[in-house]
């Protein structure tokens, strides 16, 4: 059978969301290609599926374009966030995710701000395939040996693990091309995304990021928050910070109490329709 969805974006990321709360809706790695697929299929970032909780509002299950489930999605946190609040009129909603319990609340016409939680650094927890004891900045860098081009990365679990080289030039290197390179390094036993920072102000910080299992994209809400937490980590930007990306800016926080990463954005609509059974197949 076909099934119904919904089309929503963060900041131009975008995703096919389907409700399968009252009736199941079973995955495979094919079937998240095939919805994914921008010439053949729907066309999206990421395929989210809205399942049953009894410990949050909503279970909500991440698919790559590529086909592969991951933890966590931000900027998909923040329509699966709308879409509760909305269904309940009430103004937060928590959602359980493969990464971890996430909460939200309304902070504005559109606007969802999404507690990450806390970052985990070590390099157990990232994971990073050998021991690092400092996490700030690892050993791996792009280009000659004598004069890479990008070194000495960040990396931090925030949900799903993040590397993050800081730049002064963010076509230093053709993120494109190296992208895919780190994503599958070694050094990332369940890959890793990859994110080029330039910081502009203590409270501005520009971000390119490849993502993992969907290449270069407009925005990552889960890019920002571990671009944030590392960068407040080694003193660089303020416990408030606006992060631009491609697809417009999140502003961001740490709450110095807690340690948690909070995240502040859109929520979009854009459209609906239905599945066709011979992307079920």
């Amino acid at each position: 059978m076909s099934r119904p969805f919904l089309k929503m974006n963060g900041l131009g990321n975008d995703f096919v969301v389907v409700d399968a709360r009252r009736v199941a809706f079973p995955v495979t790695e094919a079937q998240a290609r095939a919805i994914a697929d921008r010439k053949s299929g729907i066309g999206c970032d990421q395929l989210i599926v809205m399942e049953k909780s009894d410990r949050a509002d909503v279970t909500m299950r991440i698919w790559n374009a590529e086909g592969g489930e991951v933890e966590s999605c931000g900027n998909a946190s923040r329509c699966i966030a709308d879409l509760i609040m909305t269904e309940t009129g009430q103004s937060t909603a928590t959602i359980m995710t493969k990464g971890g319990f996430l909460a939200a609340r309304k902070a504005g016409d559109k606007l969802v701000m999404i507690d990450q939680g806390k970052p985990r650094f070590g390099w157990k927890d990232i994971p990073l395939s050998e021991a690092f004891p400092d996490t700030r900045h690892i050993e791996l860098q792009i280009g000659p040996i004598d004069k890479p081009l990008i070194h000495s990365p960040s990396v931090v679990n925030v949900g799903n693990p993040h590397c993050i080289f800081w730049v002064d030039d963010l076509n230093v290197v053709d993120l494109g091309k190296v992208g895919p390179m780190i994503e599958n390094h070694p050094m990332f036993p369940q890959r890793t995304n990859v994110e080029l920072a330039k910081v502009v102000a203590r409270d501005h910080v520009i971000l390119k990021v490849w993502e993992r299992g969907a290449g270069l994209t407009l925005a990552c809400g889960t890019a920002a928050c571990a671009t944030m937490a590392a960068g407040f980590r080694l003193k660089l930007i303020d416990a408030k910070c606006r992060i631009s990306l491609p697809g417009g800016d999140l502003l961001m926080a740490v709450n110095e109490d807690t340690g948690h990463v909070l995240m502040t954005g859109p929520a979009a609509y854009d459209g609906q329709g239905f599945i066709p059974e011979a992307l079920l197949a």
